[in-house]
């Protein structure tokens, strides 16, 4: 085995780990290659949140499939949630691919290698690594794709169970990482010239409970990481993701109004602006709480971006509780949104709830949010025109003739007049649409 290709799906929590399997599988001796049909062994680092994952992932297994035929030889691993949710399905359902692993056990990746080259046993199912307990690769390397960004796993986990989700049945409780060994990570990678990092966690609001309810009862909180982050010398920017409303408290606003290095972004799920449909979806809050906090972080924090993530089709889900969730969406003005269609996943309660909404009437629905969340979008991005703004230099734009970053409130820029990937400039906002801005550096 000498080369690997690998295919991502899903969340920043998937992208870091596929930096860990990247590192795990070089770390091996293996070399990456740019497509399947020049790898020896194809990696599929899965999702499984929602239905249109797991129907993209089928195609590329299709084709790992055809590959596998044409070279019996090529092994086929498949980590991530998916299999970790399906476990012996998985492999009724993919009998070509020979190993799987779950989220929670990446350490494990070179011994599944090594199985899954050594001959089976006739009758013998395929390798395969999972997991009840929780995650326990929060401390592997990474191979990261840009020098002066990383991630940076907080915790792991989630413990909220809201009713539509299998995070918890595949990622497990929630556990924090020690606040040392995070600001150590963070100090290295520092050192290794990282300008920006993010911080992950299903919940990251979280950070800590976990140890206190384990009765460490000073263990510091999500708003005491920040503070210790950004005393770190030399970190430019501090990003977080994701926030769960419920859990943003007065001390994080105030972490975010005074910490240099903390980004003006917050990701806050409403998923519904319905309290009827919360209630069903056990969000643990009511649109006005909701909207009471959005209120708090724009007073609080000037130039706030703030994103969220929404359903639509929820199981009963009316037209007089969807149109709350688009009055939601007026009242909050996001500054961006990810909009899907409600997606039954195996083993949540709301799989089997009573009032399953037509996929027609599901799509019609997004449709509007869509339009809605897209021409709030514009008007916040338009806002920006005129004005000036920190980017950090990514690389190319996708015409090749400017340079992509990022504003402190994770919008895309395209920046001519400079050359520097990795710096942070100051922008003139010279235009706009719904997802980018452009300037002058």
């Amino acid at each position: 085995m000498r080369t690997y290709y690998l295919r991502s799906f899903g969340c920043q929590m998937n992208a870091h780990d596929a930096e860990r399997i990247r590192a795990l599988l070089e770390a091996e001796g293996l070399e990456r290659a740019e497509a399947p049909d020049v790898a020896d062994v194809l990696v599929y680092n899965t999702c499984t949140v929602r239905k249109s994952a797991d129907e993209r992932l089928a195609g590329h297994l299709g084709t790992a499939a055809r590959l596998k035929r044409e070279d019996p030889g090529r092994i086929v691993l498949v980590t991530g949630c998916l299999p970790q949710a399906e476990q012996d399905d998985f492999f009724r359902r993919f009998p070509f691919v020979d190993g799987a692993l779950g989220p929670q056990n990446l350490q494990r990746l070179p011994e599944l290698l090594k199985a899954a080259v050594e001959p089976a046993p006739p009758a013998g199912r395929p390798p395969g690594y999972f997991a009840d307990g929780p995650a326990m690769s929060g401390d592997l390397a990474a191979r990261r794709e840009r020098p002066y960004q990383a991630w940076v796993q907080i915790m792991s986990g989630c413990t909220n169970f809201c009713t539509y989700c299998i995070v918890p049945q595949v990622r497990g409780p929630e556990r924090s990482r020690a606040l040392q060994t995070v600001v150590a990570e963070v100090r290295g990678l520092v050192a290794d010239g990282v300008r920006e990092v993010t911080l992950l966690g299903q919940n990251v609001n979280a950070y800590g409970l976990d140890l206190r309810r384990g009765g460490r009862a000073t263990a510091p909180d999500f708003p005491a990481l920040l503070r210790a982050l950004d005393a770190v010398p030399g970190l430019a920017r501090v990003r977080f993701m994701t926030s769960h409303p419920k859990d943003l408290s007065p001390d994080l606003i105030q972490a975010l109004a005074e910490l240099p290095s903390v980004c003006e972004h917050v990701h806050l799920p409403a998923q519904s602006g319905s309290d009827r449909i919360l209630a069903a979806m056990e969000r643990g809050y009511t649109a006005s709480a909701y909207l009471e906090r959005v209120r708090a972080l724009r007073a609080a924090v000037p130039d706030v971006s703030v994103t969220t993530d929404l359903i639509a089709g929820f199981p009963s889900e009316s037209d007089d509780d969807f149109a709350e969730t688009l009055e939601l969406v007026r009242a909050a003005r996001f500054d961006a949104a990810f909009t899907f269609v409600f997606s039954p996943r195996r083993g949540t309660a709301a799989a089997e709830l009573p009032g399953q909404i037509a996929a027609a009437v599901k799509r019609e629905r997004v449709e509007r949010l869509i339009a809605l969340t897209q021409e709030l979008a514009l008007y916040s991005r338009r806002r920006w025109v005129g004005r000036r703004a920190e980017v950090l230099l990514e690389g190319p734009s996708r015409d090749g003739k400017s340079l992509r970053g990022r504003t402190r409130q994770n919008v895309t820029a395209n920046v001519s007049g400079a050359t520097e990937p990795g710096a942070i400039v100051e922008i003139e906002v010279t235009g706009a649409t719904s997802t980018t801005l452009r300037g002058r550096a």
